[in-house]
């Protein structure tokens, strides 16, 4: 039997021990955030934390979560108010939505671990996560304004979507 936490409530699974923890998030709890995307870890879709890292959880098998805790999108925040969603609502990033979830938990994931971000940590960190409409502009003046809610200043070298060709 492998246990771990999911939004803070215990699981315990009997399956095989190979299955992706994303199928079990979406098959067995019903938690439709983390998306399949390309089954490769490369597009970032699935991204979930694990022990408050930003993993994709399509690729890992849950024998690797024993013991430990899951966050999902649904589970960031009950309300839906934490400073990256608030952000990604103010800025209006999405269009299509699909890649949203993973790209807000791995946002998530890196102001958690770094506050104020260069923009070039922002883009390096961000670099693993697809957004085939293209709102990379909109997703990093985000992250931006998360940064800023979250301490209280603008950060390392402000971004200027204005100069990447993006409306403000």
């Amino acid at each position: 039997m492998i246990t771990f936490t999911v939004n803070g409530n215990k699981h315990e699974f009997s399956g095989d021990p190979s299955t992706p923890v994303l199928w079990y998030l979406r098959d067995e709890l019903n938690l439709t955030g983390p998306k399949f995307g390309c089954g490769m870890a490369q597009c970032g879709a699935c991204t979930v934390h694990i022990d408050g890292v930003a993993q994709r959880s399509c690729v890992m098998p849950v024998s690797t979560v024993q013991g430990k805790e899951i966050t999902t999108i649904e589970g960031l925040s009950e309300n839906g108010d934490h400073p990256v969603q608030k952000a990604w609502v103010e800025h209006k990033v999405p269009q299509c939505g699909f890649c949203q979830c993973g790209q807000i938990m791995q946002a998530a994931s890196l102001l958690s671990t770094n506050p104020t971000p260069s923009d070039e940590e922002i883009v390096q960190n961000m670099s693993g996560n697809i957004c085939r409409c293209g709102t990379y502009p909109r997703i990093h003046k985000a992250i931006k304004s998360a940064s800023k809610s979250m301490t209280g200043s603008a950060g390392v070298g402000y971004f200027d979507p204005s100069q990447a060709g993006e409306e403000a």
